[in-house]
């Protein structure tokens, strides 16, 4: 077979893939419970933080383990802006000043604001970028992500403190399918309950973010961050800005991170530190890895493995299907973390380039030339 007709069938495969992965999407709630949807809503959240955190870790080569705290800034951000600034005392008015004054916004139009706020943060974090690199970049991300909990307690009276924000029982008009938890949908004519609206919006939200990261990557910026992940010396030669490429990376990525952090809040009703432990920006470091740096074909399989793995630890526990000298220890708090290492260690090893490395293996006969 001649190689441009090999090229058109591997072009072809990834459209049917595409398409197949698009209708997959539509019609999975209506084979799943309403519980079951809810969770692949949150799927669909880590899916959308992946995606960014890929631009910047698997693109660009910066290590972030701060992403958790941009998810923390994007969920506080909707959350202040759907309470709105009546429901606030006369001291914290001053400190949410850049609230605007009414009754609130609607949960949806919230999230593009909280992304953009994400995004200037970003911007600001990656500055050190320009100077730091490898593991001391890594270190100041950390810090960041650490000392998330600890700032978002303060002030009290604006962030709730430890016990954060709720939204549920003050705000159902302005949570869409809150006050009974049903979204009619006028295109389709059709109801939806609260978990099947917050999955379609979690999932459509993530399409055409992954569209978007498509054609950036394909673009002057993916080869001007694809340039600085392999040489900055050799990049910066060539006439590639890094302060401008770098930031930006920071900026598009922390941007996905605030729009996931706000669906979460959407999703969960309620804010806290807690939402957003320090583990988180460790996961999703670690399903970035799983799904393979550099590309934006497996990030579904690590926003699978990073939501269900502790689900599934705990499931087994329960129903005694563990071996014995693992049966106790898989009920202790730490044990999630002890298996996302293990399983971590074995994926490089096995499928060092991650699952589109495994994906890119299977379709070699389709692209491999004679």
């Amino acid at each position: 077979m001649r190689a441009s007709n090999r090229l058109l069938l591997a072009r072809g495969a990834r459209v049917l893939g595409v398409a197949g992965f698009v209708v997959a999407i539509a019609i999975l709630p209506g084979f799943l419970s309403d519980f079951r949807a809810s969770e692949f809503a949150r799927v669909g959240i880590f899916f959308i933080a992946l995606t960014g955190l890929n631009i910047l870790t698997g693109y660009t080569g910066q290590i972030s383990l701060g992403h958790g705290a941009f998810m923390a800034i994007g969920g506080y951000v909707s959350a202040l802006l759907i309470l709105g600034r009546p429901g606030l005392e006369a001291s914290q008015l001053e400190a949410a000043s850049w609230l605007p004054v009414g009754d609130g916004m609607q949960d949806v139009w919230t999230i593009p604001i909280a992304a953009l706020v994400a995004a200037v943060v970003g911007f600001l974090l990656g500055l050190p970028a320009l100077r730091l690199r490898g593991l001391y970049l890594a270190l100041v991300t950390f810090a960041f992500a650490v000392s998330m909990p600890l700032l978002l307690r303060e002030p009290e009276t604006l962030t709730g403190g430890t016990n954060g924000l709720n939204l549920f029982g003050t705000t159902e008009d302005r949570l869409t399918g809150g006050i009974d938890n049903s979204v009619h949908i006028p295109v389709l004519d059709k109801d939806l309950t609260f978990n099947d609206w917050t999955y379609y919006l979690a999932w459509t939200i993530g399409l055409i973010g992954l569209a978007i990261a498509w054609l950036l990557v394909r673009g002057r910026p993916g080869r001007a961050f694809q340039a600085i992940r392999d040489s900055e010396v050799a990049a910066a030669s060539s006439g590639v800005s890094l302060f401008s490429y770098k930031t930006l990376a920071f900026a598009i990525s922390a941007a996905y991170a605030g729009a996931a952090g706000a669906l979460l809040a959407i999703v969960s009703t309620i804010v806290a530190p807690g939402s957003f432990p320090v583990f988180l920006s460790i996961q999703l470091l670690i399903g970035v890895v799983i799904a393979g740096l550099g590309s934006l074909v497996g990030l579904i399989l690590g926003a699978l493995f990073i939501y269900y793995l502790p689900i599934a630890i705990q499931e087994l526990a329960e129903r005694g299907s563990l071996p014995d000298g693992l049966q106790d220890a898989a009920k202790s708090p730490g044990m999630p973390s002890v298996i996302y290492g293990v399983v971590l260690i074995l994926v490089l090893f096995l499928l060092p380039r991650g699952a589109a490395g495994f994906l890119s293996r299977l379709s070699l006969p389709l692209t491999k030339r004679h």
